[in-house]
């Protein structure tokens, strides 16, 4: 009983250690995926938070349709830099 008890223990012992190694492979070849990844569950988040407030998606169309072509071209330009800065000014 005692041999068999000694057995399991170093089969349990090569197992962790096996699994360990698998861990640090996994780990090691997943890396170059977390950037592509991290963009993928921001533009997952994004289609989500239209889905809770569609309501203003479709006020930003209509306020665009509603400017001259000219006039929409400005104001996204605007946008898109008042964007940018709030997302450096918050450190996103």
């Amino acid at each position: 009983m005692n041999s068999t008890l000694t057995r399991l223990a170093e089969r349990r012992e090569r197992l962790v250690a096996q699994s360990a190694e698998q861990r640090t492979a996994l780990a090691e070849s997943a890396a170059p995926w977390r950037a592509p990844l991290a963009l993928a569950d921001r533009g997952v988040e994004a289609l989500r938070a239209i889905k809770r407030h569609p309501v203003w998606v479709l006020g930003g169309v209509l306020m665009l349709a509603a400017l001259r072509p000219r006039r929409a071209g400005r104001w996204t330009r605007f946008a898109w830099i008042g964007w940018q800065i709030g997302r450096k000014l918050l450190g996103r």
